[in-house]
């Protein structure tokens, strides 16, 4: 009699137990949405890669780079100051090679030659940025849309049909809810990214526009020393 009893206990328990799912299992029951959702994830970890692995070269700017160019400018060798800032592959040197070709024209022509530059490199710099802003903000939608697609085929299952019972209803929710938390996590992800991303271009932007004003100062300086 134990042993009958026991082995009803047993299957009873086998029978209550909750299934458990691995991540795989849970997003693909979050239905066709989920593939949309995958492809903006894809993109957006795609772009901030890139993007990270330009602005950290752009970002590579020897120290003493300006030092050298006003070594060389205030003694006169201009050769020399281009020779340097044209061997140096970042933004700060490419618009002080463009002051430097444009020494012996007034100064405020300098200033928007150099500015008109610093523009085309801030261009360089946030291209495909905006793919993962536009990914942050739309990844959320698409995962609102899969819930509500999913909860009305849910509640139209309900009305036409007695054979739903609390626990499949709930069950029913939670997978429909499953879209929702893909995209709002991929929403916050893409925005941290873009934010980290825009954080380290205005890092660039600032060393570009001291770079540009140091330059101006040494056009003032006397040569020939």
């Amino acid at each position: 009699m134990d042993l009958f009893f026991l082995q009803i206990d047993s299957s009873a328990i086998a029978h209550t137990a909750p299934k458990t799912q691995n991540l795989w299992e849970v997003l693909i029951s979050g239905g066709v949405i989920m593939i949309p959702l995958g492809v903006l994830f894809v993109a957006a970890l795609y772009f901030f890669f890139e993007r990270l692995i330009a602005i950290n070269k752009a970002a590579k700017i020897d120290n003493n780079f300006m030092r050298i160019i006003r070594d060389h400018i205030v003694s006169g060798n201009v050769a020399a100051a281009r020779s340097f800032s044209k061997n140096n592959e970042n933004p700060v040197a490419r618009i002080i090679d463009k002051g430097i070709q444009r020494i012996g024209k007034p100064i405020d022509a300098i200033e928007k030659s150099m500015e008109n530059v610093g523009v085309l490199e801030l261009y360089k710099l946030e291209k495909n940025l905006s793919i993962i802003s536009i990914v942050a903000r739309i990844a959320p939608l698409f995962g609102f849309l899969g819930t509500i697609i999913g909860m009305l085929a849910l509640f139209k299952g309900i009305a036409a049909s007695t054979e739903y019972t609390p626990n499949t209803i709930a069950d029913g929710i939670y997978i429909k809810m499953i879209t929702s938390a893909t995209g709002l996590i991929i929403g916050i992800l893409a925005y941290i990214g873009h934010s980290y991303l825009a954080a380290q271009i205005n890092r660039i932007e600032n060393k570009m526009e001291i770079a540009s004003a140091e330059f101006a100062d040494i056009l003032q300086e006397p040569t020939g020393r």
